[in-house]
């Protein structure tokens, strides 16, 4: 879609702002969405990001230029990330944590499904009815949700305002506004020096630079002293287990955007294929990601574990960024379509199980909060994964064309082909070799940070533990085995613990039973430390 896009409104040095704009959106007013389930309910704060995503789309689809077409998408961002959020949220509600991790696994392939299927749908429908079709076919989508969730989300959330005056109140504006202006300058700065190729001193360069870190100082004081209700909430950022799985979500999410962003361009500028074939090699990343979830989900259920499946196939999408990084022109075509299976597959597991990470470190009321606060750094991860990388990639791609093309007309041709991606299918021979030859070196840059990336959230998850304690999870958190040991209280120590241990071997809740408590090999400390925590 990006391609025809660009072409159309001769833009696409501004081409990468469409993925940012959304991103933006997304990563500064999702985290409100934790708080906005708690506050508006959990239906309202669905249907509240599906409004603003359908609105976003179909001006998308409407609009007459990028300025507009940008701003469109900073609009579907508002609701996009909220989508995913408020969902993660009402499944943590309806299912026990035992349940959980696969439910959450199934919701992953639909959401892996439509990512892996938009690139190909997508470039299908530009190349056959224009890309404003690829955003107006989606309105009916919105509206079914819409529809479904009005007769079906009829819960009540403790703690819900009914009157409208005090939602307002409670929302976190402040700490929306630093973040967003935070997030915006540096994108403002990476554009201006990369994508409009101003100088260091430049007053445009400096001052987004500068202005950045200001408003990032400011969103963390703002958070920590002043807002009543903060997106990032302070007790978090104590705690071992959320950093780390922020820091995850950050790195993770770089890597996933920066190579989902630029392979299929890779496609179209290097062995020149069509937009709906390029889009077709993200397909199997689709299915990858959707297998990943479901594996995870159902390891996690059968087994209460994690260490293990996190540590073998979160190497994964490194393995994949290295592979994607030797493609050339000429390699097989079974690495050109296979070698992206791992990163899918590796990162759905990662996600997966460092999100049950993070819900089974919280208490319950903390959940929609601490969803929030995962979703920021995934967020932010984002559309760092796409600016930075963009960043990079104009940054040596104007290199290398520099390095390769002379004369009285260079420049032009220069910023023709840095501004349009489709003009490199219609060069002259050896003006097309010189420019293949760059965006290949410059694509190879951005998936060299990408591996530099995923490589460092593997190292972060290594001091990572999902469960602090089997025994001491399932305890504290199964209503059934809750509301069983308070009729046990006045049964005498010794026969309690065996009907637990018996209970907990029936129900087989993670793992095997006998790593949480057995009657005959659990010394007599061991006994009588489980029996304090019970009583």
């Amino acid at each position: 879609v990006l391609p025809g896009i660009s072409s159309e409104f001769q833009k696409s040095n501004q081409a990468s702002w469409l993925g940012t704009a959304y991103l933006l959106a997304t990563c500064t007013f999702t985290p409100l969405y934790g708080r906005l389930c708690n506050v508006m309910g959990r239906r309202g704060a669905n249907q509240t990001a599906v409004f603003f995503a359908a609105l976003g789309t179909l001006a998308c689809g409407l609009s007459s230029n990028m300025s507009m077409l940008i701003a469109a998408r900073f609009l579907g961002g508002l609701g996009g990330g909220g989508i995913y959020t408020t969902a993660t949220i009402i499944t943590s509600d309806m299912y026990s944590m035992r349940s959980r991790g696969l439910t959450q696994g199934v919701a992953s392939v639909f959401n892996g499904l439509g990512m892996g299927l938009g690139g190909p749908l997508g470039g299908m429908i530009s190349d056959r009815f224009g890309w404003r079709w690829a955003f107006l076919l989606q309105m009916p989508l919105f509206m079914l949700s819409f529809f479904l969730t009005s007769i079906n989300l009829q819960y009540v959330t403790p703690g819900r305002s009914k009157n409208t005056k005090e939602v307002l109140k409670r929302i976190d504006y402040g700490g929306s506004a630093t973040l967003l202006g935070a997030v915006l300058s540096f994108l403002l700065f990476l554009s201006n020096r990369y994508n409009e190729e101003h100088e260091w001193r430049d007053a445009s360069v400096i001052m987004p630079f500068v202005l950045a870190f200001v408003l990032l100082a400011t969103f963390v004081v703002f958070e920590l002293r002043v807002a009543k209700e903060p997106m990032l909430a302070p007790f978090l950022l104590k705690q071992k287990i959320p950093v780390l799985v922020g820091i995850n979500n950050f790195l993770v999410a770089n890597c996933n955007f920066a190579i989902m962003y630029f392979f299929p361009m890779w496609f179209q500028t290097v062995p020149l294929t069509s937009a709906s074939e390029a889009g077709l090699h993200l397909l199997p990343n689709s299915v990858s990601m959707s297998l990943g979830s479901m594996f995870a989900g159902w390891m996690m259920h059968r087994t209460g574990k994690y260490k293990k499946i996190n540590l073998v196939f979160g190497f994964f999408p490194f393995i994949a960024a290295v592979s994607i990084t030797m493609m050339k022109e000429d390699s097989p075509p079974l690495q050109q379509w296979l070698s992206i299976i791992p990163l899918g597959f590796g990162n759905a597991v990662v996600l997966q199980t460092m999100l049950i990470a993070l819900l089974a470190h919280l208490p319950q009321s903390a959940m929609a909060v601490g969803t929030g606060f995962g979703q920021l750094f995934r967020g932010l991860g984002q559309v760092c994964g796409v600016g930075v990388s963009s960043a990079i990639f104009q940054s040596r791609l104007d290199a290398e064309l520099r390095r390769r093309i002379h004369g009285p007309d260079a420049d032009e041709i220069r910023k023709n082909i840095r501004h349009s991606a489709r003009l490199v299918s219609s060069l002259p021979p050896r003006l097309q070799r010189d420019a293949r030859e760059s965006y290949a070196l410059a694509l190879r840059s951005v998936f060299i940070v990408a591996a530099v990336s995923t490589l460092l959230a593997y190292l972060v998850r290594l001091p990572a533990r999902v469960f602090p304690n089997i025994g001491d999870f399932f305890l504290t958190w199964h209503p059934v085995l809750l509301r069983y040991l308070r009729r046990c209280l006045s049964i005498n120590r010794r026969s309690r613990l065996q009907k637990v241990a018996q209970m907990l071997r029936n129900r087989r809740p993670f793992g095997r039973p006998r790593s949480i408590v057995t009657t005959k090999s659990k010394t007599k400390s061991q006994h009588r430390r489980l029996s304090q925590f019970l009583c």
